[in-house]
């Protein structure tokens, strides 16, 4: 698992080094599509919490609900980074299904999971259809 050093917010974006101005646009896009969702740091859990380990910048915040009934607090949306690429994670459905199985194909993302995407450049990215997925 790829770990990034921070405590901090601040320290999240320097962390991010040649990457920092991709992940500074996306935030900016962020929190101008979805201002209500209070940007945060997620320091990731400790073994045996639910939640996943790896640090990132949140919105908005929900509750995880992970196996054996351990629950946790969670972004709405999540930013984080990994070893070659950037990666968004979405905590919202629509109709009972992850809401990003909406916008299958038009993010511009080099690939899209359960609940997530990802790409490597913030230039790769169709701006229109993110800005009505957040």
């Amino acid at each position: 698992m790829y770990k990034v050093e921070a405590e901090t917010i601040e320290d999240y974006f320097n962390a991010a080094k040649e990457r920092k101005s991709d992940l500074e646009a996306l935030d900016k896009l962020i929190r101008g599509s979805a201002p209500n969702l209070k940007r945060w740091f997620y320091p990731g859990v400790q073994p045996g919490e639910a939640g996943m380990r790896l640090k990132m910048i949140g919105y908005g915040v929900t509750q995880y609900h992970g196996k054996a009934g351990k629950t946790g607090k969670w972004p709405i949306i999540g930013l984080a980074l990994q070893k070659n690429y950037v990666s968004v994670y979405i905590a919202a459905d629509k109709d009972g299904s992850p809401i990003i199985d909406y916008y299958q194909g038009q993010l511009g993302a080099t690939r899209v999971g359960n609940n997530n995407f990802s790409f490597v450049n913030f230039s790769q990215l169709d701006l229109e259809p993110l800005e009505s997925l957040f």
